[in-house]
């Protein structure tokens, strides 16, 4: 059974505005048979005029106004009843963009909704959004990879010690344009800075996740690359999730079946979660049953 648990419906207003039940109806036509819905969670204060807004029923809103979540969950129940007869697993996630000392702000949203999954990122360093190509011509130049590099993994480790997350989400995005001003050699010189991060994360049973987006951008390994994926396997890593990245429905699913591939390679089952709980599921018999990890 493919899945894809990391997928950007109309309330990011970074994404495409299609709906919760769009995608629903995308997977089932694409055989997809489980998806995770992750609308961004911004907290950065500096940014809040650019990142704190929400898209609901068509109307752009402040994303502090948390009364969108309930709506969120309610269209998610929606769906779930609707699309139940296909078999298609419906899950309630969100991607946090995390930020330094903002941890209580973070809290009181994941801790208080039933949310299945969250997984925590790093879009921004010195509040510029490495992500996004136009803010990333402002950042990266003048820069040393070792300098930034070391910056990124360090905030990374902090999200990871809150214990707020369930998975760490496209662990080297600043290769998406971060590579137009390092070398390839400098960022691997680099990518032992990483393996602090990834003993945190699997002393407290945190995932990596598989992030399929780098290829529609042009990229030849995923986030991570694969040195990195094997890095965090032999740091004790033992939780890896696969998704999209979608912001649109033509990505849905793209990518997803080519990294469950390369996980199994590395005798990788990839996991899914329930209520914050990981399992992953196996084949015994013609049936599927799902294991329990987390």
């Amino acid at each position: 059974m493919m899945f894809d648990y990391h997928i950007h419906p109309d309330y990011s207003i970074d994404a495409e505005p299609h709906s919760i039940d769009e995608y629903c109806r995308e997977a089932v036509l694409l055989g997809i048979g489980e998806i995770c819905f992750t609308p961004h969670l911004e907290v950065d204060p500096v940014r809040k005029h650019l990142d704190w807004f929400v898209r609901v029923n068509g109307s752009v809103r402040p994303m502090d106004d948390i009364k969108w979540i309930e709506y969120y969950f309610k269209e998610i129940e929606k769906a779930r009843n609707k699309w139940s007869g296909t078999g298609l697993l419906i899950k309630a996630g969100l991607e946090v963009g995390y930020e330094r000392g903002k941890d209580r702000e973070i809290e009181r949203i994941v801790l208080n909704y039933p949310f299945d999954f969250i997984i925590g990122s790093v879009h921004c360093l010195d509040h510029r959004a490495i992500s996004s190509r136009s803010e990333s011509r402002l950042f990266f130049p003048g820069k040393k990879a070792r300098a930034v590099i070391t910056e990124y993994y360090a905030i990374f480790e902090e999200a990871v010690t809150t214990g707020l997350f369930d998975c760490i989400g496209h662990v080297d995005l600043y290769r998406r344009y971060g590579g137009s001003y390092f070398s390839e050699d400098d960022m691997r010189e680099c990518e032992s800075i990483s393996e602090s991060l990834f003993k945190q994360a699997a002393r407290r049973g945190i995932g990596v996740e598989v992030n399929t987006s780098s290829l529609r951008r042009g990229q030849k390994n995923f986030h991570p690359a694969f040195s990195l994926l094997k890095l965090a396997l032999q740091s004790g890593v033992s939780i890896f999730t696969v998704g999209s990245d979608a912001h649109r429905l033509s990505e849905l699913g793209r990518g997803v079946e080519g990294a469950v591939e390369m996980l199994a390679g590395l005798g990788i089952e990839p996991a899914t979660y329930c209520l914050r709980r990981a399992c992953v599921k196996i084949e015994k018999g013609g049936q599927t049953y799902c294991i329990t990890i987390k």
